[in-house]
């Protein structure tokens, strides 16, 4: 069982790495400039597309799910089917998003306060970045069928290419060329059309053969439509809570000032740097727990349950570690602002405390994805935002300021894990009844 998590763990690890170093780099590009309104800018532009992109996440999601149940039920040519309706929804969105992009953009800017300066250089961020819509929402939908598949290499191979060539683009767009904040969002746009265009090539070359169950009559049924668009809804609402709070947390950092912004803009990179290593293994349990949903395996579902919780466990006390001795060190990468590392040395001791409290959350997430417990995953978002994240923070922010935003956060992520353990034993009767 451990050598098979680790098939599918280690690919979906190195893919994911390289996506905060993205991050880390595009702060890091914006860090040494001359002022901390570029970092700021390109945190609000970048969490506005967490808010849109995000809320599409389910088309990876529950591709992902539904493809491992028919993988496991050696059923190809729905595989085939559930790539095609995800295709057909990701590019109808996407065209949504470019066509209403000046709404979107008003609604967005009048949910998030900064600066006037932050503001106007987000949303030249905002108004390049949007076009790359249909591709974002694209590789969603193919490196969920990827991973369903039980392949794990072929999101690797995109995810590395798309965010070397972002890396790559950004770096030349802002040293180079002088764009500012700009270049980081033209440098994503062009990456992420090569990262499709790579995935297309990947699928063209292993699975072409699936091509011949094509039947428009079947992709459009409208039984698989409606049971796809339940699933979905449910974890847009998961999703949505997820980009709520993490929306929230932004825009009350710029409400305080821009240095704050800025220094929590840089502290919440610890999390998602966390995030995407933890992912690793909740993207195996989406494949694996599909799988043997698919299988009616219950004893490798629930060994399987046990197996990656000890992993994460690890992974989480190793991180801690990393981030108690390595915190001084990743701060100074991250910028070389004297007031910016000083400030953000305040509220370290959250960094710390960060792998710990929110690793369980991440692998539930996995492993109900995997066996589409659509929602038991709304229902305990839900709580954790509604119940605990919004009094917590309402609560205490009189008090303490900006330590109220960092315990909020790390008691809505302990709570989403406490939420989903107590209602594991209700999914696990559902799936295999």
């Amino acid at each position: 069982m451990n050598k098979k998590i680790l098939h599918l763990a280690l690919p979906n690890i190195v893919s994911n790495v390289t996506i905060p170093l993205l991050g880390l780099v595009d702060l890091a590009l914006m860090g040494h400039l001359k002022s901390d309104i570029y970092i700021g800018a390109v945190s609000l532009g970048t969490v506005l597309f967490n808010f849109i992109y995000w809320g599409f996440s389910f088309l990876r999601m529950s591709t992902s799910g539904f493809t491992a149940q028919t993988y496991g039920e050696k059923n190809q040519q729905e595989s085939f089917n559930i790539l095609a309706r995800a295709i057909l929804i990701s590019t109808l969105i996407s065209l949504l998003i470019i066509l209403f992009q000046v709404p979107v953009e008003w609604l967005s800017f009048k949910a998030i306060n900064g600066s006037a300066e932050v503001e106007t250089l987000a949303r030249e961020y905002f108004r390049i970045r949007v076009w790359a819509a249909p591709a974002t929402l694209g590789l969603y939908a193919l490196n969920g069928w990827f991973l369903g598949m039980q392949n794990a290499r072929y999101p690797m191979i995109t995810s590395i290419l798309a965010n070397v060539f972002n890396i790559a683009f950004s770096f030349v767009f802002v040293v180079f060329m002088k764009m500012n904040s700009a270049g980081v969002a033209l440098g994503t746009v062009i990456a992420q059309y090569l990262g499709l265009a790579t995935g297309l090539y990947l699928f063209y070359r292993k699975y072409r053969q699936l091509t011949t169950f094509w039947n428009w009559k079947v992709i459009i049924d409208l039984p698989a439509l409606k049971n796809f668009f339940r699933v979905n809804s449910d974890i847009f609402i998961r999703t949505f809570c997820v980009i709520g709070v993490f929306t929230f947390f932004t825009s009350k950092s710029a409400s305080m000032d821009d240095h704050i912004l800025a220094v929590n803009s840089i502290l919440i990179q610890f999390l998602l740097f966390f995030s995407f290593f933890i992912d690793g293994f909740a993207f195996a349990g989406e494949a694996m727990a599909g799988r043997y949903l698919g299988e009616k395996s219950k004893s490798q579902f629930y060994l399987l349950t046990r197996k990656l919780f000890l992993w994460g466990a690890a992974l989480a006390v190793a991180f801690s570690f990393l981030f108690l001795f390595g915190n001084g060190l990743i701060l100074r990468l991250l910028t070389n602002q004297t007031a910016l590392i000083e400030t953000a040395q305040h509220y370290q001791f959250w960094i710390i405390l960060t792998p710990v409290l929110t690793f369980a959350s991440f692998i539930w997430d996995g492993i109900y994805i995997g066996a589409t417990a659509s929602r038991e995953m709304r229902n305990s978002m839900l709580g954790a935002t509604l119940l605990v994240f919004v009094p917590a923070y309402y609560f205490l922010h009189e008090s303490i300021g900006n330590h109220a935003l960092w315990l909020a956060m790390m008691l809505f992520m302990l709570a989403r894990g406490a939420f989903q353990t107590v209602l594991f034993p209700k999914v696990l009767r559902k799936s295999f009844r």
